[in-house]
């Protein structure tokens, strides 16, 4: 599987000089390689289709169900799959994500574990896979061996909720000599150097905060997020991801007007914590998917 994906350092264009890269679709025609969640973007355009991100929890409910779970939304037609490192102060969740950290943590859940079932997914699915979490975890951990453990493990990217792109001049360089994708994250209050710097260190695409504050299930957009999604795209030369709030599949519909793809994670989340280990939870995850993406096509 990793033989169609597979690609050579980029360091040397984690910081280019100037100018932008070569975008995915470019160079796919020219036979370079390209990462699987770039690859899936230029499928989805070409299709003239939105990408589905979702998100879950490593480790919850536990770690056998956690696997029925993933499996279950990429059978339901996930495009890109976060996974996310539980972590004990977790700033930037609402309730739900950080219940479901809270679970996983009990139960043991480790960042190396998490890797674990990552690999353990990856032989039966080639879903692009983000590993989600806070720095302090993988700095514990090592960030050079996270950023190599985490691409032989089978994982595509990693997005770092906690480190702006002025703080990752370690973190990406690594995540790119290990061929990851690395997902800048922009929000709302982000100004033009912001996003500049950001889409300069990134690949595979840009996750753009729908609201400030922490992640949740909302009712509805804020007004601004449409003008505010233009904006971004007209600076940034990756494909834009909206998330944080969707919970309904006419919210992830409203998301993609303007953006390349919508992430759906305490939505799902919540779904694990009503159903926990009944079988019945990963059916329903994967329904729940099913009908997201519908309603985005």
């Amino acid at each position: 599987m990793h033989g169609k994906c597979g690609r050579a350092s980029r360091s040397s264009s984690i910081f280019p000089a100037g100018g932008t890269r070569t975008s995915a679709s470019l160079r796919i025609r020219r036979g370079l390689a390209v990462s699987r969640i770039e690859e899936t973007f230029v499928s989805l355009g070409k299709s003239g289709e939105k990408g589905l991100v979702v998100y879950l929890t490593a480790g919850d409910p536990n770690p056998r169900d956690f696997l029925s779970y993933l499996h279950g939304a990429a059978d339901g037609g996930a495009d890109i799959l976060e996974v996310g490192i539980p972590f004990s102060d977790p700033m930037a969740d609402g309730p739900v994500i950080q219940g479901a950290f809270r679970r996983a943590l009990a139960g043991g859940m480790t960042t190396g574990r998490a890797l674990s079932l990552v690999s353990s997914f990856r032989k039966k699915h080639d879903t692009p896979v983000v590993i989600f979490g806070y720095y302090n975890p993988f700095l514990r951990y090592g960030v050079r061996g996270f950023c190599r453990d985490a691409r032989s493990a089978g994982a595509d990217g990693v997005l770092v909720v906690d480190l702006p792109p002025e703080e990752a001049r370690e973190m990406a360089p690594e995540a790119g000599k290990a061929g990851l994708d690395w997902i800048p994250l922009i929000s709302p209050i982000s100004g033009g150097d912001r996003i500049r710097n950001a889409t300069a260190i990134g690949s595979g695409f840009l996750y753009l905060i729908s609201v400030t504050g922490i992640t949740g299930v909302r009712k509805s957009f804020p007004p601004r997020l449409v003008k505010w999604t233009r904006e971004v795209k007209t600076q940034s030369r990756l494909p834009v991801a909206v998330g944080f709030g969707i919970s309904r599949p006419a919210m992830a519909r409203e998301a993609t007007r303007h953006a390349d793809a919508a992430v759906v994670g305490s939505a799902c989340v919540k779904l694990v914590e009503h159903h926990g280990a009944s079988r019945k939870g990963p059916v329903a995850l994967r329904r729940f998917v099913q009908s997201l993406k519908k309603a985005m096509r």
